[in-house]
């Protein structure tokens, strides 16, 4: 039975292994799509557990990166509570302490029913869809380039650069810091970036999986869309594939993103039917 101790504080180092018996041995805990695990969000700001007389009871996580978004990293919680006060105990005192620190927009990706249905009895916003598609084996397209444009791959000083183009090509919500690209790079199967005068004007970073790779960033400078390189991106990951005697790809998208879709759509990718719904809440700065 829960107590009448009931207190949400700031998880600290000290609560790693009562937090990863939450992820681990309960069958509530959803964790977002990420480079990190959970856990090696402690330390880091928004970040609270749920305790009874000491014991854990649920955890949520949701670190503000980059600065002003905040994804929901990690929510779990045992069978001592429901899902809703669980939920509703820590995102008071959530809401409140990111309001303190200058507000951001709170997001999360629901891969699960239990977490779908949480959020839709909340005042989180459903505001679109992830779209999972598959890549089915087509006839071979070369990637082709415009004039003076190269393809080459991604090294570890393009990061800072490839930054930039991520934050011109996608809205703030699906941004990706410094420190996450560079995560994300030394996790790659194939990684590659077009470039023309030695300005980078496209990437690609997938990762890999059994049989393949998920392809997890693709981003192209506004000024450099609608001249096919990310046509020719994606070309080249399915001829780096196909030469590695494997053609399992993987990729998400928003499902209100035509341009990417039909981008997909056209270099042979296919919709699984698998969606993830999206849900937002903006926090205002406190004052």
């Amino acid at each position: 039975m829960i107590g009448l101790n009931l207190r949400v504080r700031p998880a600290t180092l000290q609560d790693r292994q009562s937090i990863s018996n939450l992820i681990f041995l309960q069958n509530h805990a959803h964790r977002h799509l990420d480079w990190r695990h959970p856990l090696d969000w402690l330390g880091s700001p928004n970040f609270w557990v749920l305790e009874d007389e000491g014991r854990t009871l649920a955890a949520l996580a949701c670190p503000p990166d980059p600065p002003g978004i905040a994804w929901v990293r990690l929510f779990a919680f045992n069978g001592q509570c429901s899902a809703l006060d669980a939920w509703s105990m820590l995102w008071d005192v959530a809401r409140e302490e990111i309001a303190g620190r200058g507000g951001a927009r709170v997001a999360v990706i629901t891969m699960q029913v239990w977490m779908y249905e949480l959020m839709a009895r909340t005042n989180f916003k459903h505001t679109q869809d992830l779209i999972l598609l598959e890549y089915r084996r087509r006839p071979f397209v070369q990637p082709v380039l415009p004039p003076g444009a190269v393809l080459r791959p991604l090294v570890g000083s393009d990061l800072p650069e490839v930054e930039q183009v991520d934050a011109d090509a996608f809205e703030p919500l699906w941004h990706i810091s410094l420190d996450s690209l560079q995560r994300a790079f030394l996790q790659s199967a194939v990684s590659s970036v077009v470039e023309s005068r030695g300005r980078l004007l496209g990437y690609q970073l997938s990762t890999g999986k059994p049989s393949g790779v998920h392809l997890a960033r693709l981003a192209v400078r506004k000024e450099a869309q609608g001249s096919g390189l990310g046509a020719a991106l994606v070309n080249d990951l399915i001829g780096q594939m196909r030469a590695r005697g494997e053609d399992l790809i993987s990729v998400n998208t928003q499902g209100d993103n035509r341009v990417s879709l039909a981008l997909y759509q056209k270099t042979g990718f296919v919709r699984t039917g698998e969606e993830y719904p999206v849900f937002c809440f903006d926090i205002e700065p406190e004052g």
